[in-house]
């Protein structure tokens, strides 16, 4: 690479691997930054598990279809490529528990479904549930060391009823995993770091909410301005037209500042020139660049990574996956009857096909007044180790979904359309010691110049963490280059000051 002083990146070409939400929010802030960028994605389509779609006509998301706004990571992306004042939050934030066979309004003063008080669970759990938690305060204090289990650590100050009932669906809708096996410093570390200090859990739960309700809300505008500031106290902030345009609008963004993408492009090889540059090989192309952000899931990253990072690519081929699949279905609105706010969760306890399920149309105001004559809904199937439900036909995960929808709410009408999406190896598992296998990752990779990894499996699986993870990625990458040139425009003036080399 040459010297030049018309800039601080002076030409590098990075090539972003991977066309999900991380790789696209990589090369957006990789672009900005004044990069040369080529995102490279192995698919036809761009954006992972956000994901645009209709039914019926009707607009929807069949993927992710919400931003948690507490964080600003994603909401200012989505600001920056134009979409704020497509930024909307739900319409009604209430929902329910479906558990023994009643919807059970979800109870206030919990932080991730851990109470603060047995009064707060009232209602969803027995008598006998509700007074295991009091004995929390009677226990002696439970040494969490760098990591625990959250089910294992809530059931043993609460009981494993406020595990099974409010704890496992509520972080089973985040994760799609096993409660007893997610780590809690990983998936709630507020909470993890206030146990470590208080002799309580119920201690630390009420301190987590005491924070949270005396910090300020999150400025999602990146200052104070446009719609998405205005909206910063909901909790999540949906997009109209669907979360799932926001890749599309990213891309293009990225295409705007000079950079490139390209689809059905697998990457199969990567290879190191000479000390801090990159060989990229797709299919026939190789492309020869200064960096590159590996924003693929943990398993392709491994493979890419295995000659030249090892132990990393050890550890991120023992990242484990769960799959599950979305139902989507639309009735005519008069066929439905009224259903009681945005949705509900389902504890895997109770043994239903279905996990959890969003009544889309009452939930986000953008579908009730796109399709006014219709009602659509959708439910969630399958999570670790429960592969087999996923790959039920479509025929039968729809009517397992409807059979559960009518026990829980009473509907009864067949849809007039549907659709099933599949994520297969979609959500990455958390569990313990996960934070302590990405820092490994991350460390050995930090060793190769010019290589940084991002994307889900690493920071959080919410969009606003892996939009972060991305940003880190590029950041780091930034800075690289820029000293890397720093020090070529050093050993460049030295070689040609008469004087270098001589004291004066």
């Amino acid at each position: 690479m040459n010297a030049d002083t018309t800039g601080p990146h002076a030409g590098a070409h990075v090539v972003v691997i991977g066309g999900g939400i991380a790789g696209l929010a990589a090369a957006h802030r990789l672009v900005t930054d004044g990069h040369r960028v080529t995102l490279l994605e192995a698919g036809d389509r761009l954006g992972g598990k956000l994901r645009a779609g209709e039914i019926a006509g009707a607009a929807v998301d069949l993927g992710a279809e919400s931003l948690l706004a507490r964080r600003p990571e994603a909401i200012a992306l989505a600001e920056a490529v134009g979409l704020g004042d497509r930024l909307q939050a739900p319409a009604t934030t209430t929902a329910s528990v479906w558990s023994r066979g009643e919807l059970v309004p979800m109870p206030k003063g919990h932080v991730m479904g851990v109470p603060g008080t047995a009064a707060a669970v009232e209602g969803l759990l027995s008598e006998e549930g509700a007074r295991r938690i009091g004995r929390d305060a009677e226990l002696p204090p439970t040494e969490i060391g760098e990591d625990i289990a959250i089910g294992a650590y809530v059931s043993e100050r609460m009981g494993h009823e406020v595990v099974d009932r409010l704890v496992e669906p509520l972080l089973g809708g985040v994760y799609a995993g096993d409660a007893y096996r997610i780590s809690m410093k990983a998936a709630v570390p507020a909470l993890f770091e206030a146990a470590r200090r208080h002799p309580t859990l119920s201690a630390a739960v009420q301190a987590v909410q005491r924070a949270g309700a005396a910090a300020a809300p999150v400025d999602a505008g990146g200052g104070g301005t446009g719609l998405a500031a205005g909206l910063a106290g909901s909790v999540f902030l949906g997009v109209e037209g669907g979360v799932g345009t926001l890749p599309a609008a990213v891309a293009d963004a990225v295409r705007a500042a000079g950079g490139e993408i390209v689809t059905d492009a697998p990457v199969t090889a990567l290879r190191r020139v000479g000390r801090d540059r990159w060989e990229v090989h797709a299919g026939d192309r190789v492309l020869a660049a200064d960096a590159v952000v590996l924003a693929t899931p943990a398993g392709p990253a491994a493979r890419l990574l295995a000659e030249h990072a090892p132990a990393a690519a050890s550890e991120l081929a023992a990242v484990e996956y769960a799959s599950m699949a979305l139902v989507t279905l639309a009735f005519r609105r008069e066929d439905v009857p009224a259903l009681p706010g945005s949705g509900f969760l389902v504890p895997p306890v109770d043994g239903h096909t279905v996990k959890a399920s969003t009544f889309a149309s009452q939930k986000w105001n953008w579908i009730g007044d796109g399709a006014p004559g219709l009602f659509v809904l959708r439910t969630s199937v399958g999570r670790h180790g429960e592969e087999d439900q996923v790959h039920r036909e479509d025929a039968d995960l729809v009517a397992a979904s409807l059979k559960d929808l009518g026990a829980a709410t009473g509907l009864a009408a067949r849809p007039v359309a549907t659709t099933v999406t599949r994520w297969i190896g979609g959500l990455p598992q958390y569990p313990v010691g996960h934070l302590a296998r990405v820092a490994r990752v991350r460390e050995a990779v930090a060793a190769l110049p010019g290589l940084r990894v991002a994307g889900a499996a690493y920071d959080g699986v919410g969009i606003p963490a892996t939009v972060a993870s991305a940003q880190r990625a590029a950041d780091e990458i930034t800075r690289e280059i820029a000293g890397k040139i720093g020090d070529e425009i050093i050993a460049t003036s030295k070689s040609t000051d008469p004087g270098a080399g001589h004291s004066s």
